[in-house]
């Protein structure tokens, strides 16, 4: 008999073996096996006439269910005896659980609105749409799904979907539910916002308009905004805006605004919806800056988007970090919303003056554009895409397809990062640290992207068409003790990021594609 009950036992077992292995491998089922990209596409010779056009939806989920944080940790716990209205009666808490920071971080109302934002420039023979959204990340997955929505509906050429990356909205990567074992993003919203893209894109066609393009830059101005929180200390200070005006009127019709900062001003307390510091911005430039209800500075009118740059490093407004006021003598620091106003609307008034001393863009379009395969060297990414709650699946076995692309319009070029780069990568100041795992005598990504990118305005777009999480050069990658600079403990990025070889690939992919661009 114990024989037997042995051999039943091990049967069982087994078969819940076999039964996972299958689920693991359902969920690692490449969702687009058909999807394929690979654009190469030269500017017109003759003569360009820009068309543009700008839209902005909002994507602000509706909260029915707001709860009672009793011992203000921003996590729901019943067990701390925090409650919810269970408005549908199904006695389950229908969260909107937020993303960044930990888990159980449910939204508790709204401060101010997300949006789905969308330019779209067309040079007469290359339609290309812009779509900056107030979320943490958008995976490819998704943008894919976009573009089977979009099809040939409104003559899109290439389609760049860029996440602000902010810290303050719905989780759409899954990771921040109140259960490790389940994914964080809501099926319902994440379709929504799905459809608001492309609804976006098609508002944005429909309000294209003959217009002249302007480009400007601040180089310098930002320092003070953030701060670098892991060595070597390289930050991307530059705020770069392009401009559209009707080519008729000269009022403006929208402008692209790039700096490279996590939204997450707010921190991890914060249980209101809000698209943090980008906010401040976009408002700042649309309608005008004012200090004491004064008008302090003209607004451009339309609609601005704003996107980030390079924000891996760790690139943030900690609670720590002070923010001047851009008027007064005050400084404003933990992580309030009139610290969020001040920063944002600095960065607003940058850009605004920047745009005083702006050039016109003459020139058509380029652009390449290509998909490739990332590995995932990450366990704990490869453990997420096993549950189902990292809903990419895999190109091929512990891959995922990614995307990136390089283009120019005249003197302005921009490169599209599928995550959070280094800027060091970009820029310049890679080190080779003697505690780095991989013991490089050399970095492996140089030259930085900005020397091979053409043109004298160089905007890099982060978290662009996915988010791999951050791209690390390899030399600085380190898990392993001794720690980089002689740290007492690990440094924080490499447990959110795909791996040791995402910024090598990566790099390599862009300069292959740079070099062919035109100059």
């Amino acid at each position: 008999m114990r024989k037997i009950k042995w051999s039943a036992f091990g049967l069982a077992i087994l078969v819940v073996i076999i039964l996972l292995g299958v689920f693991a491998f359902y969920n690692g089922r490449n969702r687009h096996p058909d999807y394929s990209l690979s654009l190469n596409i030269k500017a017109p010779k003759d003569t360009v006439t820009y068309k543009a056009g700008f839209a902005a939806l909002k994507i602000t989920p509706e909260i029915s269910e707001k709860w009672i944080d009793k011992n203000d940790d921003a996590a729901y716990n019943k067990e701390d005896g925090d409650t919810f209205e269970d408005k549908n009666g199904n006695e389950k808490f229908d969260a909107y659980w937020l993303a960044g920071f930990s888990k159980k971080r449910a939204a508790s109302g709204v401060h101010d609105h997300l949006w789905a934002r969308a330019m779209v420039i067309d040079d007469g023979h290359t339609r290309l749409a812009v779509v900056a959204i107030d979320l943490i990340g958008f995976p490819h997955n998704n943008v894919i799904n976009v573009r089977k929505k979009l099809a040939d509906k409104f003559g899109i050429t290439y389609t760049i979907i860029c996440s602000t990356h902010n810290h303050e909205a719905p989780d759409m990567l899954g990771l921040w539910r109140d259960s490790f074992l389940k994914r964080g993003v809501n099926p319902i919203f994440e379709k929504w916002v799905e459809n608001r893209i492309v609804e976006s894109i098609g508002i944005a066609v429909k309000n294209l308009k003959t217009a002249n393009l302007r480009v400007a830059q601040d180089l310098t101005g930002s320092d003070s905004l953030n701060i670098d929180t892991r060595k070597p200390i390289v930050k991307d200070k530059g705020v770069y805006i392009l401009q559209a005006t009707d080519a008729k009127s000269d009022s403006t019709l929208g402008a692209f605004v790039v700096w490279g900062n996590h939204p997450e001003t707010l921190w991890s307390k914060n249980t209101l919806i809000t698209s943090d510091f980008p906010h401040y911005v976009r408002e700042g430039i649309e309608k005008g800056i004012y200090t004491d209800k004064k008008l302090a500075k003209k607004g451009l009118g339309g609609i601005v988007l704003y996107a980030s740059g390079c924000v891996g490093g760790l690139m943030t407004t900690r609670p720590t970090v002070k923010i001047k006021d851009p008027f007064k003598d005050v400084y404003y620091e933990g992580a309030t919303f009139e610290k969020a106003e001040a920063q944002g609307t600095t960065l607003a008034l940058l850009a605004l003056n920047a745009l005083e001393k702006s050039e016109p863009v003459k020139g058509g379009i380029n652009l390449i554009a290509k998909t490739f395969e990332m590995p995932v060297g990450n366990i704990l990414f490869r453990l997420g895409v096993a549950l189902g709650i990292i809903d990419s699946g895999y190109s091929s076995w512990a891959h995922f397809q990614t995307e990136t692309a390089a283009l120019s319009i005249g003197e302005v070029s921009f490169i599209t990062i599928p995550g959070e780069l280094y800027p060091e990568i970009a820029s310049g100041g890679i080190e080779t640290p003697k505690e780095g795992d991989f013991k490089l005598a050399e970095p492996i990504e140089t030259p930085p992207l900005r020397n091979l990118m053409p043109g004298k305005y160089k905007f890099v777009l982060g978290l662009a068409n996915d988010e791999l999480g951050y791209i690390i050069p390899k030399s600085e990658w380190d898990k392993e003790a001794p720690y980089l600079y002689d740290s007492p403990k690990a440094h924080y990025g490499e447990v959110n990021s795909a791996g040791p070889e995402t910024a090598p690939i990566l790099h390599k992919t862009l300069k292959e594609m740079l070099e062919k661009l035109p100059k």
